[in-house]
């Protein structure tokens, strides 16, 4: 029934225009045993119909890879006898990963994940890796409240974030941020996690090709800062690593795609959001780590919110801006700029999806979890004008932005506005102090 292929193996592999090409990189570009045949893409706008360039590919594809939507996985597979389909993207149910991997061995293909021992890079510097189990649990935060804490004491740090790359991948090879202007060429899922390290004074490193990446942010780092994407686990071998997990999700820790990896992996664990949670769910998330990683390390943590001007929001009607991807991979019906509305007294929060323009609306649609929130979608310059025309239909009196960055200096909003931060706060004892200065006395 099933036709079986000669020589190398013929290879997809399934991502996201991250760690599939990570992937790639690391374990298939110059590994005569394989030849891959497409990536095929999903969850990120505007990705598929181009090409993993041939600078990128390697001597063994001089006229690159092509990337098709997930959509054809079916007819590709057929069309070119594919061997073996490898699933490469991130913050997906375990069911999910296993309907995927049914529909694959249906068409007659085999199945494979990759770990961490055939995608890791090593470093010669001392690598402090940061993940979660989810999106939007906190690990920006818990990024930066590391980052401080290191640089008071006299380190360098550097931070590498998991890729990002939705522009022209040659030249994403190897990115540098150091400065605000350094990120007119980005997304807004860009900025929000680059913007906040930048302030800091903080150098951050993207872009596709992560061993290239590694060694020019040795040069110079004392200590490599690996900021995860989603629930990813990190691209590079971690001397420590912490996993951020999410009481208000309680059980997801353990029912998603590589979340669930990354708990059993971790060193030390953060239960983020105590002062929001049930007492009764943080206990369970508690036993949940227990169950799975009883070696690693509990810090309890809130990360509370904070508005500039939070008069301005008690009693008016308010527009909420969420960050993006907390609400989409993420699976959040809301986020930090919903509870800064609820506890600063808004007298209404005015629902945006009536309003929605374009690819907004079609966010909405494939996002149905999605509460009376606007998610800050801008992957490309069209989409950031439809956030902009979305953002300024709305009827309310003032706009509350919970993005991590200053989203008025990308696009025009027509009303007043406030912005919402948070920064990550230890509860008790171990907390993250304690815990690095451990740490760096042994690196």
């Amino acid at each position: 029934m099933f036709a079986e292929s000669a020589g190398k193996e013929r290879v997809i592999i399934m991502g996201a225009a991250g760690r599939d090409f990570h992937n790639f990189n690391t374990y298939f570009r110059n590994n005569p045993q394989y030849e891959v045949i497409a990536f095929t893409a999903t969850q990120i706008p505007n990705i598929d119909g181009r090409r993993y360039p041939s600078s990128l590919a390697g001597k063994l594809y001089p006229e690159g890879i092509p990337i098709y939507p997930e959509s054809e996985l079916k007819s590709l597979i057929k069309k070119h006898q594919i061997d073996l389909v490898i699933f490469s993207y991130s913050d997906v149910p375990h069911l999910e990963v296993m309907h995927k991997g049914s529909e694959v061995l249906s068409y007659g293909a085999n199945y494979m994940l990759l770990g961490p021992h055939s995608t890791m890079v090593t470093s010669n510097k001392p690598v402090l890796a940061i993940g979660s189990v989810r999106t939007g649990c906190g690990k920006s935060q818990t990024t930066r409240k590391i980052a401080k804490i290191l640089k008071s004491w006299g380190k360098k740090v550097v931070v590498i974030r998991h890729p990002m790359p939705y522009g022209d991948l040659a030249q994403q090879v190897v990115q540098r941020f150091a400065s605000l202007e350094d990120l007119e060429i980005c997304t807004i899922e860009e900025r929000e996690e680059y913007e906040s390290h930048i302030e800091m004074d903080t150098v951050v490193y993207a872009g596709v090709d992560y061993e290239k990446i590694l060694r020019q942010a040795e040069t110079e780092a004392d200590i490599i800062l690996w900021d995860g994407g989603n629930n990813d686990f990190p691209f590079y071998n971690p001397d420590l690593f912490i996993v951020v997990t999410d009481p208000l999700r309680v059980g997801d820790e353990l029912l998603y795609y590589p979340g669930e990896t990354c708990l059993r992996m971790a060193c030390v664990v953060i239960i983020n959001k105590v002062d929001t949670a049930k007492k009764e769910d943080i206990v369970l998330l508690r036993e949940n780590i227990k169950k799975v990683n009883p070696e690693a390390q509990i810090i309890e943590a809130r990360s509370p919110v904070f508005v500039d001007n939070p008069d301005n929001i008690r009693g008016k009607s308010v527009l909420v801006i969420e960050d993006g991807p907390t609400l989409t991979h993420g699976g959040m019906s809301y986020g930090a700029g919903f509870v800064a509305a609820q506890r600063f007294g808004a007298g209404k929060i005015v629902d945006p999806r009536p309003y929605a323009e374009g690819s907004i609306l079609h966010t909405y649609e494939k996002y149905k979890n999605t509460g009376p929130v606007l998610p800050a979608m801008g992957y490309s310059p069209k989409q950031i004008k439809e956030l902009e025309l979305t953002i300024n239909r709305v009827p309310c009196d003032i706009v509350i932005i919970a993005t991590p960055i200053d989203l008025s200096k990308i696009v025009n909003i027509n009303r007043p506005f406030v912005r919402v931060q948070y920064e990550l706060e230890e509860v008790g004892k171990p907390d993250l102090e304690e815990i690095l200065s451990e740490w760096v006395k042994k690196t």
